[in-house]
Order: structure tokens, then sequence, then C-alpha cells
């Protein structure tokens, strides 16, 4: 069963009614999920939570799903959380973790995301979706658009790694390579769903990938025994990661399962593509889109992102902060990550160990700070970066 009762716009409240397919909110802003927590805090328990899959439907009262027949999973979530002590000997952090988000299907954490988006579509009647992608959402949502049998179109910059364009292909999506960014492909989507019959599943443009992401914040609390580290780093480009794990820590707390106690969200950009660590010290609302985007991270490379005042406001609102990396240095802690634990990882997570490095050095964080590492996907689906 689930919990859920309605959605309402991030930004002005606006009600909107579950069971239904959405978008945008008439302001043009993202849809929150919203589940009634009095009546799930007087029914549910972290033992019945214990007893499900050992992926993110362990969740499934938190999560938008109806009728359970409607699920498309591959088996995503329940990732290892690993201690990593030799790197963090190295680097000078004496309790440091890294969630280990490659061994999710596909590859990387947009599996998350992308079950819950497709059980939803499957639940709603969807039969075709499309989505513009820096290459691991596309990856996701051929792999569970195949699993559901619903169609999949894909718009993806013509220099996306080749893992993601044959992985997509493969699946048996429809693949559309783009001269240009993300930007470009998001516009190009945006002009043809309609006549197409598309329902668009871009990051953000539709509310349930945020409920797929959302259960790396429950299964992190879970994982440490329903308590919370003192420092979240999350490589961020969209950042719907970010934004569903604030979402799930307020619901833990009204569940009575944590504290009012949060972690420091930090969120990690690559220096050639930094819009949300400009805003951030600029001290504004909203990002501007960060013109001629370049970065070895691809998921990185997210000029302007559609939800990034949510971000903003996660790392504000927790005491933490924005920074950004340079591709050498992101590549660097790459090497030294894999040196250390044997983890190889993609662009994206290393950002993260790059940014501790530097947040180490500043003062910012303390040796002593618990600190988990946001690894998002495997290093294999990134040959040309790493070979470079």
């Amino acid at each position: 069963m689930t919990y859920v009762s309605h959605l309402s716009c991030s930004k002005t409240d606006e009600i909107f009614p579950a069971g239904e397919a959405h978008n945008l909110s008439s302001v043009g802003a993202p849809l929150l999920v919203h589940y009634d927590l009095e009546k799930a805090r007087a029914e549910l328990t972290k033992e019945s939570i214990a007893q499900g899959p050992r992926s993110i439907w362990r969740y499934a009262p938190l999560l938008p799903v109806r009728d359970p027949s409607n699920i498309v999973s591959l088996g995503e979530g329940w990732t290892p959380l690993l201690e990593t002590p030799r790197l963090g000997k190295r680097l000078g952090a004496n309790r440091l973790w890294v969630k280990d988000e490659s061994a999710n299907p596909t590859g990387t954490f947009k599996a998350r995301g992308m079950s819950a988006a497709v059980s939803m579509a499957k639940e709603l009647g969807l039969d075709k979706l499309a989505a513009p992608s820096a290459g691991n959402a596309a990856g996701a949502l051929a792999a569970y658009a195949a699993r559901a049998g619903i169609e999949a179109h894909l718009f993806m910059p013509q220099d996306v790694p080749l893992a993601n364009r044959v992985e997509c292909e493969m699946c048996g999506a429809n693949v559309t390579l783009v001269d240009g960014l993300i930007s470009d492909c998001g516009r190009i989507v945006g002009e043809r769903k309609e006549a197409e019959g598309w329902f668009e599943v871009s990051t953000l443009k539709e509310p349930y990938r945020i409920e797929g992401k959302k259960t790396m914040g429950l299964e992190l609390a879970e994982q440490l025994g329903w308590r919370l580290p003192d420092v979240i780093f999350y490589p961020t480009g969209g950042g719907v990661g970010m934004i569903g794990m604030w979402k799930a820590f307020a619901e833990l707390e009204a569940l009575g399962w944590i504290g009012s106690k949060r972690p420091k969200m930090i969120a990690v950009q690559a220096a050639g593509c930094a819009p949300i660590v400009d805003a951030f010290e600029a001290g504004a609302a909203e990002s501007e889109f960060f013109q001629n985007a370049e970065t070895v991270a691809s998921g990185l490379r997210v000029p302007k992102a559609i939800g990034d005042f949510l971000v903003l406001n996660a790392c504000r609102e927790s005491g933490g902060t924005a920074i950004a990396v340079s591709d050498d240095e992101l590549l660097a802690a790459g090497r030294k990550l894999a040196e250390s634990e044997g983890l190889f990882i993609a662009p994206e997570g290393a950002a993260c160990v790059s940014a501790l490095e530097k947040l180490l050095a500043s003062g910012f964080l303390k040796a002593d700070d618990e600190i988990v590492i946001y690894n998002t996907g495997t290093g294999a689906k990134y040959l040309e970066a790493w070979s470079a």
C-alpha cells in the first residue's frame, strides 16, 4: 500500500491530485509528492520496512505507486555503504563512507528515479516516454521502458559517452544525438512532444524521479541504524538526488524515525559548469544559465537546473555549501580513491573526493566529522574520460 495523498507546486504550494499524469505546475515549477505521514506514523514501523525487498521498493509505502503490479523493477537500490579508511587516512578524514550507486542496474543512481517514473507511467497508462539526457538517465530510461514494454525516445549530446549510446540502442530505444548540450536536447523534446504524443520525463519535469531518488536518503538512514551523518557530498547536475534526500529526511522526521539534526549538504560541481556554485556564492535564490559549459564529468554538464532553488535551499538550510573542482582535480581524486580502496567510480563521484580534500584543507570540515560521499555511477561508463 502507499500513503500518497496529493502533489503540490514547489514554489506556490498549489495542490494537484495524485493518480494523474503531471509535468510542471502552472508557474513552471517542479511538483512534489506528499503522503499522509500522520497515518503512516501510526501504522508503519521500521521493522516492517526491514521485511521488504532489498531494493527501493522496501519503501513502497512512501512511494507513489498504488498497485504493486505496476512496479517496474530491475532490483535497483540497497547499494553498498562502504567504509573507506585508507582513503580517509590519505585525506585526513577519520570517518569516511562511500555510498556506491554504481551497484545499481544500468550502473548508476539514475536507475532509482527511472524505476519510480516508469512504474508511474505504467500505472497512468502512458505508452511513449521522452527525455533529454547527458547519458546515464537515457540508459536507465531505455532499460526500464524496455522492461515495461513502453516506447522510449531519447535525446543526448553528440559527444555522450559511447557506453550510454550503445546501452540505449541495445534496449531498443529511439536515440537522437544532438550537436549541443543537454539544454539543447531538452528544447527539442519540448518542441516535439505534443505532436509526437510523448510524455516528458525530463529531470524534475515530472514528479516521480524525485521519489525514486529520495530512497538514497531513506536507505542511508536505515543503513546507519536510523541516524544521519554529519556531512553528505553530492555531485550536482540537475540535483534531483539532493532534492530527494532533503525531502526524505523531512519525511523520516515526520514519522518519528530520526530527529531534527541534518547533515551539511555539499553540492559539488565541475569548474567548467558551476551554475549552482556561482548562485550560492552570490547569495542568489536561483542560478543563471552557465555559458560554454564543458567538463569530462558529463553528468555535471547541466548549464541550468530547473530545481536549482531547491538545491540551494538544502545547502543553505543545512549549513552546507556548494563547491566546484577542476577536471584535473577530479580525475586525480578518482585515481586516488581507486588506488586506495579499489573503487573505480564515475568522474562525478570523483569530484566529491576532490571537494572533500578542499573543504578539509580550508577548515570548513573537521577530521572527525562523519562524512558520506555519493558515487553516482561506475567508472566503466566513462572509459573515454579515464583513459584520456
